[in-house]
């Protein structure tokens, strides 16, 4: 971007920003994410923790998740997957947060989903597995994405492993949910940071839209064939908030090397993409894809409703065109 360029962005982004929050009334939820969706109004995203060059102490962590707190982006996806799997370092980054707080919306953080190194492969390995899911929810975060989610299975053991037993929706389903696991101590830490008490916290940790109250987004990345195959039947299960297509997996999975999320995609991924649309259309869920300045538009009208792709340009774009009231 042209220095020009920039200058005009931090300009309408103040502009847009004044006269949003002469309208907008202040947070309604704890998770800005959902409150976005639920005012049918785009998320865009930025990175924490992410690969190899991320933080590796606490001290350094918790600088930059201040650094992230006033932050452009409605979430941050912090990297577990890739990047050390360490929830010292992601609590320090949480309080790091919550030190440099409130957001410009007014909430307490940025809304955080974390990824892990848990495969959706099947229910066994998820259930055995499960206690990275329950640590990275005690650290205060707002969701979790699972990778290569192939098997329906594997994504309904995804959910209950995120639930509290108090909370029964969706049990009853034709091919629901068990009963959640999470257990009373979890709660310590995450109440702090979310700013409520016990009582207050195990009724709002829980998964939404499923519950409508719930303050947790659960997603799923459909990343590979064989995720492609499950993906209509992944995306019905009860729990899930958003649905994924990624790009640079399903690309590499059919042989490209590049790993390019952003146009010109390969054949193969572009129908992948639009199948996993579709799913998620159906579901009833959001879908999370890239977006980039020159397509954000045309991305959010075809569908996209969480922006990846980390560019502030983007987001100012599309939050003019959707006529967003929140102040970011």
């Amino acid at each position: 971007m042209s220095r020009v360029s920039i200058i005009l962005c931090v300009l309408a982004t103040f502009v847009a920003s004044a006269c949003a929050a002469a309208e907008y009334s202040g947070p309604k939820r704890i998770n800005k994410a959902i409150e976005l969706l639920e005012a049918g109004q785009p998320v865009y995203y930025t990175y924490g923790a992410k690969g190899s060059d991320s933080p590796r102490t606490r001290d350094e962590m918790f600088e930059l998740g201040k650094s992230l707190s006033k932050t452009w982006a409605d979430l941050i996806l912090y990297d577990m997957e890739h990047s050390a799997l360490d929830f010292g370092l992601l609590r320090a980054f949480m309080l790091g947060l919550l030190e440099g707080g409130p957001t410009p919306s007014g909430h307490r953080t940025p809304a955080v989903i974390t990824t892990l190194p848990l495969m959706g492969l099947d229910p066994e390995s998820v259930k055995i597995n499960g206690w990275m899911v329950q640590q990275a929810l005690a650290a205060g975060i707002h969701g979790v994405h699972l990778c290569r989610a192939r098997d329906p299975e594997a994504v309904r053991e995804f959910v209950r492993q995120a639930r509290y037993p108090v909370h029964r929706q969706g049990l009853d389903l034709e091919g629901g949910i068990e009963e959640g696991v999470r257990g009373m101590g979890s709660d310590g830490f995450a109440r702090k940071i979310w700013g409520l008490t016990r009582e207050e916290y195990f009724t709002v940790a829980d998964t939404w839209p499923l519950n409508p109250d719930g303050e947790i987004m659960l997603g799923v990345k459909i990343e590979d064939p064989h995720a492609l195959r499950n993906c209509e039947s992944t995306a019905r299960v009860a729990g899930l908030a958003f649905v994924e297509s990624g790009p640079r997996d399903m690309g590499l999975s059919y042989g490209y090397l590049e790993g390019r999320a952003d146009p010109p995609l390969p054949p193969e991924v572009v129908a992948s993409n639009a199948r996993i649309l579709a799913a998620a259309d159906a579901a009833g869920v959001a879908f999370l894809n890239n977006v980039l300045p020159d397509n954000v538009i045309a991305g959010i009208d075809g569908g996209i409703d969480i922006a990846a792709g980390g560019s502030q340009e983007a987001a100012e774009i599309g939050r003019r065109h959707t006529g967003r009231l929140m102040p970011w």
